[in-house]
């Protein structure tokens, strides 16, 4: 069998990577994207009486307003957050430098330098800089939203928050009005969605065609980093790709193992694309050059089964438990293996909701319906708890009025389904 059959397939011939395509960026209203993201924000709030929300995570302060600043870096340090009151300005407090970056978003009505409470910057300060921290948006709640307001908080240390309670106020956690928000998407959400996921499609197309025996995970991984970062993509927020032993069980990261021949490859793409959407599929490869074992096909096409199976069932109004309750079966060789969802919500990282498998339920699950344009993830992985390998399928859909539309398009493998050769 020839080595290059990865780069034959007929059904990618339409899937290539530019740096560039200026037809999947066309028609995005983005000042709309973020006045509705906005809008929803503040609609969620309000329902729960929330009168402020103080936002440190980089993806909720992207969300609310489309800034947009080293957000890996801000994950971990509390050196940049965002003032939302239900009804009053937005403010970006902003890290040392960077005052500028903002200019031309609507979203935000004034930046001002931020404090940062965390031990790296202040050292042995630490409980004095997070008094002047609480202090100041004190002052801020007090001036828009009254004495003793409602204020939601979210990743800000302890001190800092304890110092801001000792002002009166009522603090409660800032994620239940934001995972509720940005669950629902606009139809021009929708088109960004779809950018990244197609832009994400053609790098993955070329790992796939890069794919060979000898090479190491790593390199092959460094591929999808490219074609991503090439058409304006942000990052791949995890390292979910292994090869032969490794692919059983899941979670193994990509690491400096060779790829032996004819062995299975999985890939899971977590990928923060354009506009900092997220493009979460997941597909097993084949090494080659034989084809694939009868056992690898038998995994393939039961993960394929299960995913399929739990698409249909998307629709509006359709309960968490219900789901779960009429989900696909896991045979039992696989249970213990299972992935730990049966699907999750997907926006700008995975969110809310997540639907459990039904022997999980009732210990991890909880209520809520599933509603028009949620944006989902159905998981499979398959690997017996004594296989020498596993597979990884995953698809992104879209819930509409009528039922799923599965947005994710990269084609399965025909060869590993048992309905087609290399």
């Amino acid at each position: 069998m020839d080595l290059d059959w990865h780069g034959q397939r007929t059904d990618l011939k339409d899937i290539c990577l530019v740096e560039l395509d200026p037809e999947l960026h066309s028609g995005i209203d983005l000042p709309a994207v973020r006045r509705y993201r906005l809008q929803r924000l503040r609609s969620e709030m309000a329902a729960r009486e929330i009168a402020a929300c103080f936002l440190f995570d980089p993806i909720n302060v992207r969300y609310a307003t489309g800034a947009r600043n080293m957000q890996v870096f801000h994950m971990r340090n509390p050196s940049r957050y965002l003032f939302v009151p239900v009804a009053g300005p937005v403010i970006l407090f902003e890290f040392t430098g960077c005052m500028h970056l903002t200019q031309g978003l609507e979203t935000i009505d004034e930046v001002r330098p931020a404090t940062t409470a965390s031990f790296v910057a202040a050292g042995e300060r630490i409980a004095e800089v997070e008094k002047q921290w609480a202090d100041h948006c004190a002052d801020l709640v007090r001036q828009h939203c009254g004495a003793g307001a409602r204020v939601g908080l979210e990743r800000v240390n302890a001190g800092a928050a304890l110092a801001l309670a000792g002002h009166g106020f009522d603090i409660v956690d800032a994620q239940a009005p934001v995972e509720r928000a940005r669950a629902v998407k606009s139809a021009d959400e929708l088109r960004c969605v779809r950018t990244s996921i197609r832009t994400t499609e053609r790098a993955v197309h070329r790992l796939r065609e890069a794919l060979r025996p000898g090479m190491t995970e790593n390199e092959l991984w460094s591929i999808l980093h490219q074609g991503v970062i090439a058409q304006g993509g942000d990052y791949v927020e995890t390292r979910l790709l292994s090869s032969g032993p490794r692919t059983n069980p899941w979670f193994q990261e990509a690491g400096h193992r060779r790829i032996g021949a004819n062995e299975l490859i999985t890939l899971d793409t977590d990928v923060v694309g354009c506009y900092g959407y997220y493009c979460d599929f997941s597909r097993t490869f084949h090494a080659g050059p034989e084809a694939p074992t009868q056992r690898q096909q038998t995994l393939y096409r039961i993960a394929y089964e299960q995913v399929q199976h739990n698409l249909q069932l998307l629709r509006p109004g359709l309960g968490f438990r219900e789901y779960a309750e009429r989900a696909w079966d896991i045979p039992a060789p696989y249970v213990a293996n299972r992935y730990y969802l049966s699907a999750h919500g997907v926006g700008m990282t995975g969110e809310y909701p997540y639907l459990y498998h039904r022997m999980d339920f009732d210990q991890a699950g909880y209520d809520g319906v599933l509603e028009a344009n949620m944006t989902i993830c159905v998981e499979s992985y398959i690997g017996a708890d004594d296989g020498a390998e596993g597979v990884k399928l995953e698809e992104q859909v879209l819930i509409t009025e009528h039922g799923p539309e599965c947005l994710s398009e990269f084609p399965f493998e025909p060869a590993l389904l048992g309905t087609g050769s290399f």
